[in-house]
């Protein structure tokens, strides 16, 4: 690719965790102030990090994730599917901004 989208309008947010094996992986909220990594439904970011019992998690910007499924470039509904990839979902996903798409390596860009 030609172009590239690294940090475009990046948002880091930093919550809670009991998890220590979450980085990569999307997650969800689970109460205040805390996510957890989820294999379905809704996602609110990728996780970036954890340390200490918190977790570092993007919220918004271009991010390179693991996806399954059939996936094009345009705005797709996506959600948390196993393995800590995301695929589309028109019944639970929310809608994204899919930039690039590499089918042999399984990994899409993607902005929150």
């Amino acid at each position: 690719m030609k172009v590239s989208f690294e940090g475009f309008d990046e948002k880091t947010a930093t919550f809670e965790t009991s998890s220590t094996s979450i980085a990569g992986k999307p997650v969800a909220m689970t109460a205040n102030g805390r996510v957890q990594p989820v294999t379905s439904g809704a996602f609110c970011g990728i996780c970036k990090g954890v340390r200490e019992g918190y977790a570092s998690v993007q919220i918004g910007g271009y991010i390179r994730v693991g996806y399954t499924g059939e996936l094009s470039v345009g705005y797709q509904k996506l959600a948390a599917a196993t393995g800590g990839k995301v695929t589309v979902d028109s019944t639970n996903g929310r809608e994204y901004l899919v930039v690039d798409v590499n089918t042999t390596a399984g990994i899409a860009g993607i902005i929150l």
